[in-house]
């Protein structure tokens, strides 16, 4: 399903770098940032969403529609190349996505009890899809299973925009200059760039205490905290993250390519 041809993205020529915490089906607080962000947007300007815009919340189909329509608008007014709103894999993607090929593993109950308990249940429920339905469909053997992903990935298929949108997830975007670095929640500050796995979603515990640069990247920018803290900076980490999808409201930034940090805002 996924395209991992391209896992990372450089953005090049950008004034700033608009970028979206973890928004965990959180519709009516990504309203409120995206009107933010609408009205201050310039033609060099790019947006990034930092994974997880699903899952957790009651509302990730609604999400996705409100993000697909957003960037229509984005393409619009300011005739920006479609390359300049970008999409993160976050946690929340990487379990949808196993979800909807769950035949394949050979102990889906079990799967399915772990994911559930992390919220991929609430982005199931909001395609109109039972919980209890998938875990009746265990029990009937790996062919029944199969007809029911691919009834569930022709549904998400026929709605617009949204095979697209999980089709064309990246690993994690810098700027040219190598100064600022976006993930969803980590990266392996002991390993290149290149090398690294899915630490990107299921993240790298020492982060939030490095103070020193990470190769030539001075700040690096996450979109989810599993303390829920945020927004939170210091010297190199900044976490725009505080618990939306738990009763918070989604936190967001605007950086500049050589790794300021020129305002963060919620909704």
């Amino acid at each position: 399903m996924q395209n991992n041809l391209n896992k990372f993205y450089e953005v090049k020529q950008c004034e700033r770098i608009w970028a979206i915490g973890s928004v965990h089906g959180n519709i009516e607080s990504l309203k409120k940032i995206h009107l933010n962000i609408f009205e201050k947007f310039n033609p060099k300007d790019t947006l990034i969403y930092l994974g997880n815009v699903i899952g957790v919340g009651e509302y990730s189909k609604e999400v996705l529609n409100e993000i697909i329509n957003f960037r229509f608008s984005l393409l619009v007014k300011f005739n920006i190349n479609p390359d300049q709103v970008l999409f993160l894999r976050g946690a929340q993607e990487e379990m949808f996505l196993k979800l909807r090929e769950i035949q394949l593993s050979p102990n889906p109950k079990e799967i399915l009890v772990w994911m559930f308990n992390h919220g991929v249940d609430k982005t199931l429920i909001s395609y109109g899809f039972e919980s209890s339905e998938i875990f009746d469909t265990c029990d009937l053997g790996t062919i029944a299973l199969s007809k029911w992903t691919s009834r569930l990935n022709n549904y998400i298929n026929s709605c617009k925009g949204h095979k697209e949108y999980f089709s064309h997830l990246i690993h994690a975007v810098f700027s040219s200059t190598k100064k600022i670095l976006f993930v969803n929640r980590g990266v392996d500050v002991s390993r290149p760039l290149s090398a690294q796995t899915d630490c990107f979603w299921w993240g790298y515990h020492g982060l939030p205490e490095i103070k020193t640069p990470y190769n030539s990247f001075t700040r690096i920018v996450r979109g989810y905290d599993p303390k829920k803290t945020g927004p939170s900076k210091n010297k190199i980490v900044c976490s725009l993250y505080k618990g939306s999808g738990f009763g918070n409201s989604i936190v967001a930034g605007i950086f500049s390519a050589s790794g300021g940090i020129i305002d963060i805002f919620e909704d």
